[in-house]
């Protein structure tokens, strides 16, 4: 193989690489926890009482899902705005990501909701609470001990995830990656630098869940 290795390039500007990585955990911190308010409302959709509003909630966690989550970033920053509806690149890919996380975690939170023992619900009620504070006091705080595992997963593949933002020139890692491959034709090197800076970070983050859920495991 006639192909000498120069990682100058890369070191040179590995700073606008680092910039990119943090920029691309801030997107999939907030996205997430946006998501995770999105997904809870739909999942209490589902499992509404209300026929109407278990359709609007089966809908959008169909269709979100169903559609691949590029085209639905280049419609929110490009369709938009024929509509009159502007937003700035990273405020666009907030949104979109947010609104593709939330159809995801619909079905997390759903099947956590599900597999809660119904005496849950009846104690809250039994010592005077109103069943929104037995929701927000009791339901949701052990669902979310109970699908933690499932929800650092969707984050870990949210944050991966933030590397398409490079399609609308979010200034992330993939861009900042693709930038100075294309001024320094330095492709295995730059490519092979950003990809390790991904799987190192996923692994950190992985670790880090691993620990709060060691924290938050019911004794057995």
């Amino acid at each position: 193989m006639d192909y000498d290795f120069n990682f100058a390039a890369v070191w040179r500007d590995f700073d606008l690489l680092l910039s990119g990585l943090g920029l691309g955990l801030v997107l999939a911190v907030v996205s997430i926890a946006i998501g995770c308010l999105i997904g809870l409302l739909a999942a209490f959709g589902m499992l509404s009482r209300h026929a109407p509003v278990r359709w609007v909630s089966t809908a959008y966690v169909s269709a979100i899902r169903n559609t691949p989550i590029l085209v639905l970033i280049l419609f929110t920053y490009f369709a938009l705005p024929q509509l009159g509806v502007r937003l700035g690149k990273i405020e666009s890919f907030i949104v979109t990501l947010a609104i593709y996380s939330g159809a995801y975690l619909t079905e997390v939170f759903r099947s956590g909701l599900v597999s809660l023992p119904p005496g849950l619900r009846e104690a809250g009620l039994t010592i005077g609470l109103t069943e929104f504070r037995t929701k927000i006091l009791i339901t949701i705080p052990v669902m979310f001990r109970n699908v933690l595992p499932a929800l650092g997963n969707n984050f870990i593949s949210l944050f991966k995830d933030t590397s398409l933002a490079a399609a609308i020139a979010v200034p992330e890692l993939t861009f900042y990656a693709r930038k100075i491959n294309v001024e320094t034709f330095r492709v295995i090197e730059t490519w092979l630098v950003a990809s390790l800076m991904y799987v190192l970070a996923c692994s950190i983050i992985a670790a880090l869940l691993r620990q709060v859920e060691a924290r938050l495991a019911i004794p057995r």
